[in-house]
């Protein structure tokens, strides 16, 4: 219903992560196709239309399954992503303070997680370096632990973020100074807003 304001979004969210969108192509399907979100003769055409173009990645305004994902990666080289993942670039980019960095990779790890097993490949960068394994342990299943650790540590280190956070914030209060928050998208002007406000020279 509101399709050109959340293409438009979804356009200035590609901007943000330092893509430059070379064509949209807008699809409205009878049904969502479980395997390739709009049916495999349109992935196709989709695919090879991109590859034209010369894009390097195709990113979809629907959330992908996993098993959307897996198949249609299986169709290209070109990189494919949806739109939550790109927001999450668009955070991991921006992450400043030790906080954000946390919540972005944890939240990173858990999306990509449930995806990986439907992926062709690997994470490669997660298996180097690895001791022994055991028997029948395939490079997908170190993955999935390494990953599954990974999540744990990352828990752990944000609880404890949390904890600190809350023994600054009773501080604060006892002090009695005033709390404002600014809050918005990537590239929305926040730290603009911010720096007018308060001749500040923030990033």
């Amino acid at each position: 219903k509101d399709m050109e304001s959340h293409i438009t979004e979804l356009r200035s969210l590609c901007e943000s992560a330092g893509l430059s969108v070379l064509d949209t192509i807008i699809q409205k399907p009878k049904v969502i196709h479980p395997g390739y979100l709009v049916g495999k003769g349109k992935i196709e055409e989709i695919l090879m239309r991109s590859t034209n173009m010369g894009a390097d990645v195709i990113v979809f305004d629907e959330e992908l399954t996993p098993a959307q994902l897996k198949n249609i990666s299986a169709l290209t080289d070109l990189k494919v992503i949806d739109r939550n993942q790109l927001i999450l670039d668009i955070f991991a980019s921006k992450a400043k303070t030790n906080e954000a960095k946390v919540q972005v990779e944890l939240a990173q790890l858990k999306y990509i997680f449930p995806r990986l097993a439907q992926k062709n490949t690997a994470f490669s960068r997660l298996t180097g370096g690895i001791g022994g394994r055991g028997p029948g342990e395939t490079k997908l299943e170190i993955d999935k632990r390494r990953i599954r650790e990974r999540i744990a540590l990352l828990e752990a280190r944000l609880e404890e973020i949390k904890r600190i956070r809350e023994t600054k914030r009773e501080k604060r209060k006892k002090s009695s100074l005033p709390l404002v928050s600014i809050v918005g998208y990537a590239n929305s002007g926040k730290s603009s807003l911010l720096n007018l406000l308060t001749k500040s020279n923030v990033d």
